[in-house]
């Protein structure tokens, strides 16, 4: 690539961080000192002794298990709340976002919840960050590969450079698997803060990830689910009643089973992805397990 060629090819990427940064920092100035603690009930739920697979966010945790001592790299940590979850587990968590207003709020996130000395914080688009690699036991990408769908290969590369060989890539992301039913929910009166750039995953992006996770395993949300904000209060499922969370129980229960049928699968609007790295090539030493990985996949 001649010298001018670079120089156009940054042009773009730089003005996506800034838009990017822009944004996550008016969202970051906008939140609460009040709400910097962990919700107690959030924290319970999430450390249960059996976690539900139906539910997005509880099935992660499943399949990456124990945290004590883990070390863990928080792509796009923003405000730090699950930084500071994984770090109150027992995580030693870096957390890294484009966003310097985000991440001052995670530092404060952080001191308020005792969890500084687990806690790394780096200001930086991904594409730039210097990391060390075979660093991490646990890569955990919350909403974040859509935002850098230009970058995701470059990313990818990253992300897998950074991770141990036996380490976790864990991401959960917005997908467009049937462009029909995409359409019909632009047709559903939802509103959604987003950036300018970002759009759900495609199939092609889910084979692109793919290639950098080779046994990747893919868990589908979000077909009746997108129900949910509708009946719990501001999207709260610990703060909401019992029956809007007996509600909302019963219909994730139904996206489970439907989104486990294979025919079924790709109506979802949101998924888990989870695996190891290419270069994880040779079986875990002896005495070593997996995490749990015996859900049904696409």
């Amino acid at each position: 690539m001649s010298t001018d060629s670079a120089v156009q090819a940054v042009k773009p990427r730089e003005e996506r961080w800034r838009r990017e940064a822009s944004f996550f920092d008016g969202w970051a100035q906008r939140s609460s000192d009040d709400a910097l603690p962990i919700d107690p009930l959030a924290f319970r739920r999430y450390t249960r002794p059996v976690l539900r697979r139906r539910f997005n966010k509880e099935f992660r945790f499943r399949v990456m298990g124990d945290l004590g001592g883990k070390s863990l790299l928080d792509v796009g940590c923003g405000d730090g709340l699950n930084a500071v979850m994984l770090a109150k587990m027992g995580a030693n968590v870096t957390g890294i976002d484009v966003s310097p207003k985000a991440i001052e709020l995670a530092r404060r996130r952080g001191e308020v919840n005792g969890v500084s000395d687990r806690l790394s914080l780096i200001a930086a688009p991904l594409e730039t960050a210097d990391l060390p690699p075979d660093t991490f036991d646990l890569v955990w990408a919350d909403g974040i590969l859509h935002h850098v769908l230009d970058d995701l290969e470059l990313v990818l590369d990253r992300l897998t450079r950074w991770v141990k060989p036996e380490g976790l890539l864990v991401f959960a992301e917005p997908v467009n698997l049937f462009h029909p039913l995409r359409q019909l929910r632009f047709m559903i009166p939802v509103e959604t803060e987003a950036t300018p750039d970002e759009r759900p995953l495609v199939r092609s992006e889910v084979e692109l990830i793919r290639r950098y996770v080779p046994d990747l395993r893919v868990r589908h949300y979000s077909l009746f689910g997108r129900l949910d904000q509708f009946i719990l209060i501001k999207f709260n499922y610990e703060r909401s009643s019992p029956l809007r969370r007996a509600i909302v129980n019963g219909i994730d229960f139904l996206d489970y089973g439907l989104l486990s049928l294979p025919g079924v699968k790709r109506l979802g609007g949101s998924c888990v992805m989870y695996g190891h790295p290419a270069k994880a090539s040779v079986p875990p030493p002896d005495g070593r397990k997996r995490p749990d990985r015996t859900v049904s996949q696409s």
